[in-house]
C-alpha cells in the first residue's frame, strides 16, 4: 500500500470520533486499494464491492435523466452507524467510510473526510 493511502486511513481513525472502517475503491474495477477496520467482524472491502453497485446505480440513474451532475456522497443510516460513500471529484474511486452514530458527528466527519480525501484522484 501507498505511504499516501496509508497516512490517509490513519487521518481518518484519528480525527473522525466514532471511526469504525474505511476502505478506497476504484469504481470501473471495484478493486480495493486499501482499507482498515477497527472491528475484526466488519469487512470494508466486502461492504465497499457491494457498496459499489450502489455507486453505479446512481451514476447511471443521473446519466439517464439527463442531469449534469456528480456525486457528492451518498449517506446510509443504520441503527446505530453511519456509512458514507464518498465519490472522488474525477468519479474514478469512492471511499467507503463507517462511524459509529452515537460518537460521531455528521458535519465534522464530512468535513474531515473532504479534507482529507481532496488528493485521492491525483495520488493514486
Amino acid at each position: 500500500m501507498s505511504d499516501f493511502l496509508q497516512n490517509f486511513q490513519n487521518d481518518l481513525k484519528e480525527n473522525i470520533s466514532g471511526f469504525i472502517a474505511v476502505s478506497v475503491t476504484e469504481v470501473e474495477t471495484g478493486m480495493s486499494y486499501s482499507s482498515l477496520s477497527l472491528d475484526s467482524n466488519f469487512d470494508p472491502e466486502l461492504a465497499s464491492a457491494y457498496n459499489l453497485e450502489v455507486v453505479k446505480a446512481k451514476m447511471n440513474a443521473i446519466k439517464a435523466l439527463g442531469l449534469n451532475q456528480k456525486i457528492n456522497d451518498i449517506l446510509i443510516t443504520l441503527t446505530n452507524q453511519l456509512h458514507i460513500i464518498d465519490v472522488s471529484d474525477d468519479e474514478k474511486y469512492f471511499i467507503y467510510l463507517a462511524v459509529d452514530s452515537s460518537k460521531a458527528n455528521l458535519g465534522m466527519t464530512r468535513a474531515v473526510l473532504a479534507r482529507f480525501k481532496k488528493d485521492i484522484s491525483s495520488k493514486l
